[in-house]
């Protein structure tokens, strides 16, 4: 029997219009899908693909142990979170050895602080795997502000609000442009590291970037605003230009 093939296929930023054809086509053939969602949700990604998959698809929900309700620097994150994806891992390793492709759905890029890439680095070495690229979450966040995000030799660099406010307001001071991702319950953190790196007035909050409900402004205008799940902060570059 032929080991079938593991498929981890980013969707976007969240509008289906921006799926690549390969993700599309991946989806409309599919016999087994996965995706990762919190526990009692449906998931982001398995409503992305609402009305695609054909009607007779196996679907398996891989449901996070823990997500905000302890610290990351507690040692039981790690464990639960490892055993979680072992044996999420286990179970397409499963389906491959016993010929079944499978399309494991992932938000964004597969490759870009997915899910997706802690099942790859258990299975890459062990069953064939495919990954499909698609358009990051940040790239649908700068197009939404209708302003180019580098110039020139600007330099731009990706912050998690997960960092501590010092880390971020040292990354801050020293690059052009700017997005900073997993904001949440980090924003007061995030908005002191900007003044501190004096760039609070040129920041922009995003949300829910390409999808329903998607809300444009100056981070400046959002002063006491609840941040959720689905917002990235954006600094533009100032670079060189003709």
């Amino acid at each position: 029997m032929s080991v079938g093939t593991i498929h981890g296929v980013g969707l976007g930023p969240g509008d289906p219009d921006l799926m690549s054809l390969r993700a599309h086509r991946l989806l409309s053939k599919a016999r087994h899908v996965a995706y990762f969602r919190k526990a009692g949700r449906s998931g982001q990604a398995r409503a992305i693909i609402d009305g695609l998959l054909p009607p007779d698809v196996i679907e398996f929900a891989m449901e996070y142990p823990v997500t905000t309700e302890i610290p990351l620097s507690d040692p039981r994150y790690n464990q639960l979170l490892s055993g979680f994806y072992a044996d999420c891992a286990g179970h397409l390793r499963g389906l491959a050895n016993r010929g079944e492709d499978v399309v494991v759905l992932s938000e964004g890029d597969p490759f870009f602080y997915g899910s997706f890439m802690h099942l790859y680095t258990r299975l890459k070495d062990e069953v064939p795997i495919q990954v499909v690229p698609a358009i990051t979450g940040m790239s649908a966040a700068w197009t939404a502000t209708g302003i180019p995000i580098t110039w020139g030799d600007d330099v731009l660099t990706v912050l998690m609000g997960t960092m501590s406010a010092k880390d971020l307001t040292e990354r801050m001071k020293t690059t052009d442009a700017l997005v900073v991702m997993k904001i949440g319950r980090n924003i007061d953190k995030i908005r002191a590291a900007l003044v501190a790196a004096g760039k609070y007035d040129d920041a922009w909050l995003i949300e829910y970037a390409s999808m329903p409900g998607q809300t444009v402004q100056r981070l400046s205008e959002a002063a006491g605003r609840v941040t959720p799940y689905f917002s990235i902060i954006v600094v533009h570059g100032q670079g060189r230009r003709p």
